[in-house]
Parts: C-alpha cells; sequence; structure tokens
C-alpha cells in the first residue's frame, strides 16, 4: 500500500496504528527474548548520529532488529557535543551502557546520492565533503569527551548512498569501504575487511558491527531488485509528510515517511523550518496531497509519576514551538497542520497520546 497518496487523516490513523504495532510487537515475550539473545550475542551498544531525512533508516538498511540502535536526529546530521542537552544525553547514555560492561559504537553518518547531488542533503546544500568534514569534527569531539585510545567507546563516520540505502565504512588510515561495491557473496570477506580497515577498533566491537554490514549487503541487493523492477522511483525523493519532533520515533521504519528532529539544537527553529520547507515542497512537487501534513511531538519516560509527567510538559512544549514556528515562517502550511502530542513509554514503546496545549 502507498500510504502516501492517502487523504491526511487516514495516513495520521495508519501512523497511529503502525505505532500500536509496533509496541505490541516489541513488548512480546517472543521479541522481548530475541533482543535479550542479540544483546548477549553482539554485546556492544550502537547509537547512530543521523540526519532528520526520513530516507536515512539505518534499522531497514541493515536488516537490524527495531530497538537494538540508539539514534540521534538532527538537520543535516549536524551535532555539537558543547550543547547542553545533547552532551549530557550522550554521557548519560554511554555511562549507562558502560557501567553494564559493555562497549559503545557511535555511527556518525553523512548521507548522498550518487546518482544525483540534489537528492543529497539539503543540510550541508548538497556539499558531501563538507559533510564528511563535519562528521570527523563529531568524531574527534566524542574522543575529547570519552577518549581517544577508542578501548570503550569508537566514533565510526560512515555515509549512506541514499539511491540504494548502501553503507561506506570510513577506516582509520582514510581508505572507505563501499558496501555498494560488494555483494552477498563477499559476505564471508567482510571480517578481514573490517579488521584491515579498523585496526583500532576493539575485537568484539568490529564481530557486533558485522551483522549490519550483512545486512546491508542484503538489503541492496533487495533494493536493486526494486529499481530493476520499477519499484523504487520516488523513493529516493522526499516524500515524508509528517514532522516528527522529540525522541521515540523507532516505529516508524517506514522509510521516508517522516521527518524526525532530536530536541538537541539551541537553535530549534533552524531544522523545523527546513523540515516545514521540506514538507512544503513535497506538495507543491505533487508527491504527496496537498490536504495537510502531521506534526507529531513525543518524548520518552522511563518511570510513572515525576518522569511521565515532565515528559508531558516537555512534548507540550516541543509541539507548541515547533507549531508556532510553521505557523510564522509558512503561514499556508500552517493552516494545513493538524497536531499531535504525545510521550513513550520507554520500557514498552507505547506510544500514549495527550491532551495538547495549542
Amino acid at each position: 500500500m502507498d500510504i502516501h497518496g492517502k487523504p491526511i487523516a487516514e495516513r495520521i490513523d495508519w501512523l497511529f496504528g503502525l505505532a500500536d504495532r509496533h509496541a505490541a510487537m516489541y513488548r512480546s515475550p517472543e521479541a522481548w527474548l530475541a533482543r535479550q539473545r542479540y544483546q548477549a550475542e553482539h554485546p556492544t551498544a550502537i547509537a547512530v548520529l543521523k540526519c532528520m531525512d526520513g530516507r536515512i533508516n539505518i534499522p531497514v538498511a541493515t536488516n537490524t532488529p527495531v530497538g537494538l540502535l540508539m539514534p540521534f536526529r538532527n538537520l543535516g546530521g549536524i551535532f555539537d557535543l558543547g550543547w547542553p542537552h545533547l552532551g549530557e544525553v550522550l554521557a548519560h547514555h554511554v555511562q549507562r551502557v558502560v557501567s553494564a560492561g559493555r562497549h559503545v559504537l557511535f555511527l556518525v553518518t553523512y548521507h548522498y546520492s550518487q546518482g544525483e547531488p540534489k537528492r543529497g542533503c539539503a543540510g550541508f546544500d548538497y556539499d558531501t565533503a563538507a559533510a564528511i568534514a563535519h562528521t570527523y569534527e563529531i568524531r574527534r569531539q566524542v574522543e575529547h569527551i570519552f577518549g581517544g585510545d577508542h578501548a570503550t567507546v569508537y566514533p565510526l563516520v560512515c555515509g549512506f548512498e541514499t539511491d540504494e540505502d548502501a553503507l561506506v565504512i570510513h577506516g582509520t588510515a582514510g581508505e572507505q569501504l563501499h558496501l555498494a561495491d560488494l555483494t552477498t557473496a563477499d559476505r564471508t570477506t567482510l571480517e578481514q575487511r573490517l579488521a584491515a580497515l579498523l585496526p583500532d577498533m576493539p575485537a568484539q566491537m568490529r564481530a557486533d558491527l558485522l551483522p549490519l554490514l550483512h545486512g546491508n549487503l542484503e538489503h541492496v541487493e533487495s533494493v536493486r531488485s526494486q529499481i530493476r523492477s520499477r519499484e523504487r522511483l520516488l523513493d529516493i525523493e522526499h516524500r515524508e509528510w509528517t514532522i516528527c519532533l522529540g525522541r521515540g520515533f523507532d516505529f516508524l521504519h517506514t522509510p521516508n515517511v517522516a521527518l524526525i528532529i532530536g530536541p538537541y539544537s539551541p537553535n530549534l527553529d533552524v531544522p523545523i523550518r527546513r523540515a516545514a520547507s521540506i514538507i512544503e515542497a513535497n506538495m507543491q512537487a505533487g508527491r504527496i496531497p496537498d490536504d495537510g501534513f502531521l506534526l507529531l511531538a513525543s518524548v520518552p519516560y522511563e518511570e510513572i509519576g515525576v518522569d511521565r509527567a515532565r515528559a508531558e510538559l516537555k512534548s507540550s512544549f516541543l509541539s507548541s514551538f515547533a507549531a508556532d514556528v510553521i505557523r510564522r515562517e509558512f503561514p499556508r502550511l500552517g493552516g494545513q497542520m493538524t497536531t499531535r502530542t504525545a510521550v513513550l513509554d520507554w520500557r514498552s514503546r507505547t506510544l500514549e497520546a495527550i491532551a495538547s496545549k495549542q
């Protein structure tokens, strides 16, 4: 089903239905056991710093079970670990994981299009070299905070080619491993290739990175099959019809549905304006209907009581802030906006709608 062409009310119902189905699956005994088994076999905690672009869906592109990769999103994948909130969230994540005796692998990503530069990252004005330079700056910041020996925390620069969803792994000496140049027949060579490419990465981390690369090889072959059968024509262009603001959007494992903005930048209006301009352009180009779009704010909580109450206030603030920016900067688009405000039970991944304060 091509949800992008449905009326906005049906699309919103579909999205919340997707969230409900995801939560039911996530909290099922079988899924819980599968996650426990996967983490026992691959104990490295993997976090992904990536663009808000709805085409960048690393769990889908690597065939990784949902809920195992910790996402951090912002416009263009632009981050500064000096941002107070971002620095605290990352430090808390690392400390909690390391206290359990696990390594942490940060995938610091940029994206580009091999076939058409204008399908690349608008956050960097389609300048892939600038995007790569920024990922290396993030890598240096991670090393400044968590150490440069990489014994516990490893920042890995990764490219994401959006035409085929292929990963590019950057090595310590400047070499690159393009997964698009390999096939599933090369699967057995990946371990040796990684060891040569990333000699300073602990062996356990490399072993835990391998399943993502194996999954990407399989996914790229699937994408190429879709391209040959002309099933993947518009998917490589923006077709998003939702702006998600906050955290807790793991359920959106359907690519190209939403622009997801993390609550990290001190200048939060910048990615909101950019996301609104993309939605407006999608409507004008006929890639989605012009009958409306969804603004969805979500904040996760781990405990009932104070933690949940604080999440409610934060989500309401994010929703109001974003809606005000859009109405002020994009008056026509603001009139087509449907807002939903929610909190997310992090333990069960249940999305819980709350009354909007607007």
